[in-house]
């Protein structure tokens, strides 16, 4: 299938910028604005629920420590958890921390 442009040619000028004129850049700005402010309410809600489980797994070892509890298993689990989320949490920072190196080195 052929793709005729000579119809582009016979365009004025006038009409392309009309065209341009009611063109609709505000949605486009305003989902940007949207997807990063669910962006950044997405990396801080992430990092409050590693904070919880930081502080969940510090609290089971309290616990453990002073003898409140025999529960080697909830403990356990509590360390694996906060760990992972650290690990996942320190991750994403230094994924973050290259790609905005990476923007900083760019030539404009």
């Amino acid at each position: 299938m052929a793709l005729d442009i000579t119809a582009l040619y016979n365009v004025s000028s006038g009409a392309v910028k009309e065209v341009a004129k009611n063109a609709p850049t505000t949605k486009i700005d305003t989902y940007t604005d949207k997807s990063f402010n669910s962006l950044l309410g997405t990396a801080i809600d992430n990092i409050n629920t590693t904070n919880s489980y930081l502080s969940d797994a510090e609290n089971e070892e309290i616990k453990w420590a002073l003898g409140e509890t025999e529960n080697t298993h909830d403990l356990s689990i509590a360390l694996q958890k906060a760990s992972t989320a650290l690990q996942y949490t320190v991750a994403i920072r230094d994924k973050l921390l290259d790609a905005y190196k990476e923007i900083m080195q760019m030539q404009i």
